[in-house]
């Protein structure tokens, strides 16, 4: 872990991307204390519709009057708790069915694979607004959605990994002195995929934030008044480009969250991949 962490350190991309990611974790646990305006998130107030950004709202207020920068706050909460949601329940879909499909030979192995390419070959987006037009509209709708479309991406993953470990010297030894097909799987070969799983659920951090708000934005995902940022950008297309102030900056939240996953999920690739950093 030293050696990851100085690797790591040395990335300025990665640690660029680490150090937003921290502090909008920061801003989404302390976000009612931070958010100037709490009570102004939610309430209207038409005397105080579409003021531009100034000493009163730093960032303006929507067209009901609430303040945007405690919406675009508060809304951090929002989308990293979809984002956490998804991710962990998909790696606890996808993660255990990789290890079966790859540990396992026959038809076990066979219908995983073959259920995972059917959801691989359907475009992400599409599914994802698929599965969320059938439900009706509001935050755990686009969680089921999100999460639906990108267990596989885990499963192929590890997948992939425990077949390379199959034959290793020590699952064969293992095997050898009769330990258990479970304790070998979860006990021997899954810390051994780990690498590869916690790069994919960094990168799917910023993917599950990005759909969401897609899915806000299509009026598919958080209903209002909830401050969600795909949500905000929607509600002001009509006021543009008069407002600005009110579709750009939930827009570059999106934005920098977005890139800052981005960048810290390279960076772990780089640094955890053996082969990339032998070619260093």
């Amino acid at each position: 872990m030293r050696l990851i962490w100085r690797k790591l350190v040395r990335d300025r991309s990665a640690l660029t991307g680490l150090v937003i990611v921290v502090l909008v974790l920061l801003v989404a646990l302390f976000a009612p204390h931070i958010a100037p305006h709490p009570e102004d998130a939610f309430s209207s107030d038409p005397l105080q519709r579409l003021q531009p950004p100034g000493a009163a709202h730093w960032l303006g207020t929507d067209s009901l009057g609430r303040d945007i920068l405690s919406r675009v706050i508060l809304g951090t909460r929002i989308a990293l708790g979809i984002a956490v949601s998804v991710v962990v329940v998909a790696m606890a879909i996808g993660v255990p069915l990789g290890l079966v499909a790859g540990y396992f030979s026959g038809w076990r192995s066979e219908l995983v694979m073959r259920v995972t390419d059917v959801f691989l070959a359907v475009p992400q987006l599409i599914l994802a607004l698929a599965l969320a037009q059938l439900l009706r509209p509001s935050i755990e709708s686009a969680m089921a959605a999100l999460t639906l479309t990108y267990w596989p991406f885990f499963t192929r993953i590890v997948y992939a990994e425990t077949q390379r470990l199959r034959h290793a010297v020590f699952v064969e030894a293992l095997e050898g002195l009769g330990a258990h097909p479970a304790r070998i799987l979860f006990r021997h070969i899954l810390p051994n995929v780990a690498s590869p799983v916690i790069v994919r659920a960094t990168i799917g951090m910023g993917y599950a934030i990005l759909t969401a708000a897609v899915l806000g934005f299509l009026g598919m995902g958080a209903p209002p008044p909830q401050p969600e940022w795909g949500l905000m950008v929607s509600e002001s297309r009509e006021f543009l480009p008069d407002a600005w102030w009110f579709a750009t900056f939930p827009g570059l939240a999106i934005f920098l969250v977005v890139f800052a996953f981005n960048l810290l999920g390279d960076g772990l690739r780089d640094v955890v991949d053996p082969r990339l950093r032998r070619s260093r």
